[in-house]
């Protein structure tokens, strides 16, 4: 492609990296700030304890009905059913984009497991469908598609690399023309914008600020190699679980049935595991990682697992939200319990080994899982003891079912 053919997707590529971090930054502010009313302001007003048993169990449960309510009465539903969607969405008809908005914001304050990238990502995309065919008809929709994608990833993640990576993963699998990077240009453009528009008004950060790993030696080869693989045999199990669980919710039949009786099992979860195993999950891998010899083996073996069990509940019975930002905690809790039973294995090394094992069996996305993984813990090293644990750790994943269902309910392979 020539220069000429490429700069005509700048200025749209600019703009629809802005608006995709605006609104992601948007919802998050909305949503951080009735958070704060249903877990602070309204349990001090009533004389509750703010995170204790029976506030967990009764705001779950709310949650659930708000939501539910969205879903029954909303347009179009709020969408379809969560557990079919995945990082790449196709445009949604602008009449459920509300139901939609409304139902992610009520999400993620009120508790559940999951993140906001896959809602996001939808709305995201159906505005730039909808603006692209509406202003540029000439251009192919998938343009307008492939450039909503890489913003909110940008935005989502603060940097254009996870994008870029995510853009290039999808690109193998089809004909393109031109190089690499021609086919690149616009998506990174607007991945760009969005990354540097969220942080210079969220201020995101995904460094724990954990103690950095020195060279590494044949024992931190063999520790990451087994954590990897073993977060990843774990993260199966869930994914296996996951069908089955869909199958017993969608058997509910109505929204207002299963979002309710899924919010109670997700609060009777958070009582098990404790506070630390609500929410979509990143700003509790912080808590984790300030005091990471803070914790016992056991108890972080039963974080990693209510985690991921709310993780399947949460994404069965019909909360709409994104798999990966639980998945982080649910791995970096599993690394850093293998760090609390053998002390030499160091936590930074544990944490991200931990993570990248669970993201690559819930999102089989190789690059992502690589890239998050390394960029929780700030130290050149980790990225080759990274490679070289996610080969078992992908041979253990790859060809098997995804967390991800068909319309009918069976596994994506």
């Amino acid at each position: 492609m020539r220069a000429r053919t490429l700069l005509p997707l700048f200025l749209p590529a600019v703009v629809v990296g802005a608006v995709a971090s605006l609104l992601f930054v948007g919802v998050s502010e909305l949503a951080d700030q009735l958070k704060d009313v249903l877990w602070s302001t309204l349990p001090d007003a009533l004389g509750v304890g703010r995170y204790s048993s029976l506030w967990m169990i009764v705001m779950l449960t709310a949650t659930g009905v708000l939501v539910g309510l969205v879903v029954w009465k909303a347009p179009g539903h709020a969408g379809p059913d969560p557990a079919t969607l995945g990082l790449q969405a196709s445009p949604m008809a602008l009449v459920i984009l509300p139901g939609l908005l409304v139902a992610t914001a009520l999400m993620l304050a009120g508790g559940p497991s999951l993140g906001p990238e896959n809602p996001i990502i939808a709305v995201n995309v159906a505005l730039a469908f909808w603006a692209g065919r509406r202003f540029a008809p000439a251009a192919p929709g998938e343009l307008w598609v492939t450039l909503a994608e890489a913003a909110t990833i940008g935005a989502l993640f603060g940097t254009p690399v996870a994008a870029a990576l995510v853009i290039s993963e999808a690109l193998a699998g089809r004909q393109v023309k031109g190089m690499l990077w021609d086919n690149l240009f616009a998506p990174l453009t607007a991945a760009s914008v969005g990354s540097m528009t969220t942080a210079l008004i969220g201020h995101p950060s995904f460094d724990l600020d954990l103690p950095p790993l020195g060279d590494p030696g044949w024992t931190d080869v063999l520790s990451a190699l087994v954590i990897a693989s073993a977060a990843a045999v774990l993260g199966m199990a869930g994914v296996y679980v996951f069908p089955y669980v869909h199958k017993v919710f969608r058997r509910l039949r109505h929204p207002m049935v299963a979002l309710p009786v899924g919010g109670l099992v997700l609060g009777l979860l958070g009582c098990l595991g404790g506070s630390l195993t609500l929410f979509k999950g990143l700003d509790q891998v912080a808590e984790l990682a300030k005091n990471p010899d803070g914790y016992s083996a056991g108890r972080l073996a039963l974080m990693t697992v209510v985690k991921l069990a709310a993780l399947v509940v949460a994404a069965s019975c019909g909360f709409r939200g994104g798999r990966i930002f639980p998945a982080v905690f649910a791995g970096a809790a599993f690394g850093l319990c293998a760090h609390a039973l053998v002390p030499s294995v160091p936590a930074s090394l544990g944490l991200a080994a931990g993570v990248l094992g669970m993201l690559l069996a819930i999102t089989r996305q190789g690059w992502v899982s690589l890239f998050t993984a390394a960029v929780l813990v700030s130290s050149p090293s980790i990225i080759a003891l990274l490679c070289i644990a996610s080969l078992p750790a992908w041979l253990l994943v790859t060809g098997r079912p995804q967390m991800q269902l068909r319309e009918d309910g069976t596994a994506i392979r």
